[in-house]
C-alpha cells in the first residue's frame, strides 16, 4: 500500500514540473486525491458493494470535480493533471503510465449493460478537452490532441488531432520521451500542400504545352476579357448603384 502511494507521488513529480515538494502534492493536487478515492471505490465495487463505492466516488467528485466511475479499470502511474471536468465511464480501462488533461471525457455511446466505453494503452497521453467516446481501442504511445473527438480505433504510436479525430503518425521516440505532445502533426494541411504541390506541376506542363502550340497569348487574352467582365459585373456597377443609393 506505502510502495502504492509513493509511486503515486513519484508520478506527480515526473509528468507535472510546478510540483515543488511533497506536502504541496499530498494536499493541492485533486487528480492524486480523485486516482486515492478511486482505489477505494474500485475495492468496493469489486465486492458487489455498488452503493458504497458510488457513495466514495460521489464524495470524490465534490471534492476534486473528477468523476470516475469505481468500475472503471486504472492502472500503474496514472496521472490527472489539473483534473476539473474530466469523466470517466464504468468499463473504461486505462493502462500504465497514461497521463489526461482537464476536460477529458472517455465516455459510452450505448444504453446496454456491455463494455461501452474506451480501453486506452500504456504510455497514452491525452490533451485538455479531448473526447472518446465508445468502445474504442486507443494504442500504446498515443497522443490525443487538445479538443479532438475520437470515435474510432487508434493504432499504437499514432496522433489524433480534430473532430472527428484524424490519425496521423509522425512522433520519434525522443518526441514521445520529452512529451512534446505540443507538436501534433495534422494529416489535412499535409493532404492540402501535397494536392497544391502537384497543382503546380500540372500548371507547369500545361503551360509548357500552351507553348509548343502557340496558344498561350490566345489564352492569356481570353482569361483578361473573362477577368474585365467579372469586375464590370460584380465590383463598377455595384458601385455606381451604391453611390446612386440603388444599393440601399
Amino acid at each position: 500500500m506505502f510502495k502504492t502511494l509513493k509511486e503515486d507521488i513519484q508520478t506527480v513529480f515526473a509528468k507535472d514540473p510546478a510540483a515543488k515538494n511533497i506536502l504541496e502534492v499530498i494536499l493541492c493536487y485533486p487528480g492524486l486525491h480523485a486516482i486515492w478515492f478511486h482505489r477505494i471505490a474500485h475495492w468496493f465495487y469489486k465486492k458487489k458493494w455498488y452503493t458504497i463505492a458510488r457513495i466514495i466516488s460521489h464524495i470524490s467528485r465534490h471534492i476534486t470535480d473528477i468523476e470516475i466511475h469505481p468500475g472503471a479499470k486504472i492502472g500503474k502511474r496514472f496521472f490527472i493533471d489539473h483534473g476539473m471536468g474530466v469523466v470517466i465511464g464504468e468499463t473504461a480501462e486505462i493502462g500504465d503510465d497514461v497521463l489526461i488533461y482537464q476536460g477529458v471525457v472517455l465516455g459510452g455511446t450505448s444504453l446496454e449493460k456491455k463494455k461501452r466505453h474506451p480501453t486506452v494503452g500504456n504510455n497514452v497521453v491525452i490533451g485538455a478537452g479531448a473526447i472518446i467516446l465508445g468502445p474504442v481501442m486507443i494504442g500504446a504511445g498515443v497522443r490525443v490532441g487538445a479538443g479532438s473527438v475520437v470515435v474510432n480505433d487508434v493504432p499504437c504510436g499514432a496522433t489524433v488531432v480534430g473532430v472527428p479525430g484524424r490519425v496521423g503518425l509522425g512522433f520519434s521516440p525522443e518526441e514521445i520521451q520529452a512529451l512534446d505532445h505540443g507538436k501534433l502533426p495534422d494529416p489535412i494541411p499535409d493532404a492540402i500542400r501535397f494536392v497544391m504541390k502537384e497543382l503546380e506541376k500540372l500548371e507547369e506542363r500545361i503551360k509548357k504545352l500552351e507553348t509548343l502550340e502557340g496558344i498561350t497569348k490566345h489564352i492569356d487574352e481570353q482569361i483578361e476579357k473573362k477577368r474585365k467582365e467579372i469586375e464590370n459585373t460584380f465590383f463598377n456597377k455595384g458601385k455606381v448603384e451604391f453611390n446612386e443609393g440603388g444599393g440601399i
